[in-house]
């Protein structure tokens, strides 16, 4: 089976990790992989593209003509791959030897038609103690209660997930109008949105392999609390956007929000009595200020959609 991993940029602020990306994936296990990389309108991007992978028969390239956007970069991306089955990555990621393979052990042995992995940081400037693992998701990892283990989710993070290619193509890609900041105003969920599509056409989800990981740098700016908290707001806004949107995509988020109040809220605080300290304090503190974001965020997206 031909894996085509779709690798997009547009600035060579971050190439060097970029380039890190880029090879994980030409390291992988997997003997038949492809990587397509898509510089998203940028001429000086791509000429770095073919002078560092150019000519290689594992490499696809391509430069669309303006900038688009990340989403509709990716279906560029998809467009031009020649593989079974077309995974992303993003480009401050780095793909476990693995990754691939373990994707295709879902299509191969569990006939799925998208599937993903977890995402586990790579804290570049250290972890934030004060930021809990329930709310991992906000800087692209995958959180404490996501899943129990393998199995049939809605969807992962962008940065970790696949789908056959003939029917990513059949659903028409990302819709490029669903992802990204305009203004100020960030509506994320281009992942939920699509697989939203993909159960409503194929009665489907996204099989979820635990050990097909990907590591999610953590920049030192990520892990500032005031960005963490814009994050947060934006993520409630999004929310609010899908329940319109795609009313049936967002029964996992009730489900998350029932699980933090209902079971790690008492674990954590039963664990800061047995045991205190600053850290479990700071962080069972922070378990309600994020929700609060989340919770303002969604209340501004219901005066919007």
């Amino acid at each position: 089976m031909r894996v085509s991993v779709v690798l997009c940029t547009h600035t060579l602020e971050r190439y060097d990790a970029f380039t890190e990306a880029a090879e994980s994936v030409l390291a992988q296990s997997h003997d038949d992989t492809e990587l397509v990389l898509v510089s998203d309108g940028s001429t000086a991007v791509f000429e770095r593209f073919e002078d560092d992978f150019g000519g290689r028969d594992d490499v696809v390239t391509h430069c669309n003509d303006e900038n688009v956007g990340l989403l509709e970069s990716r279906n560029n991306g998809a467009e031009v791959a020649t593989g079974d089955v077309v995974a992303f990555i993003d480009d401050d990621a780095v793909a476990d030897p693995d990754w691939v393979a373990e994707l295709v052990e879902a299509y191969d042995h569990r006939d799925a038609l998208a599937a993903g992995g977890k995402m586990v940081p790579e804290w570049v400037a250290g972890r934030p103690t004060f930021l809990p693992e329930e709310f991992y998701f906000l800087v692209g990892v995958t959180q404490r209660g996501f899943a129990d283990g393998p199995g049939e989710v809605r969807n992962t993070f962008g940065s970790n997930i696949s789908f056959r290619r003939d029917v990513f193509l059949e659903l028409g890609g990302f819709d490029s109008e669903i992802g990204g900041r305009k203004g100020d105003e960030n509506l994320q969920g281009g992942e939920t949105e699509l697989c939203a599509r993909l159960r409503e056409s194929y009665d489907a989800g996204v099989y979820y392999n635990p050990d097909a990981r990907v590591a999610h740098k953590v920049f030192e700016y990520r892990t500032d609390p005031r960005w963490l908290l814009d994050r947060a707001f934006w993520q409630g806004y999004s929310k609010r956007g899908m329940e319109v949107l795609v009313p049936a995509s967002t029964g996992e988020e009730y489900d998350f929000l029932g699980q933090l109040l209902g079971e790690f809220v008492p674990q954590r605080a039963r664990d800061l009595v047995t045991g205190p300290s600053v850290e479990k304090a700071v962080q069972f503190l922070m378990l309600f200020v994020f929700t609060a974001a989340v919770g303002c965020g969604y209340c501004y997206g219901a005066t919007k959609w």
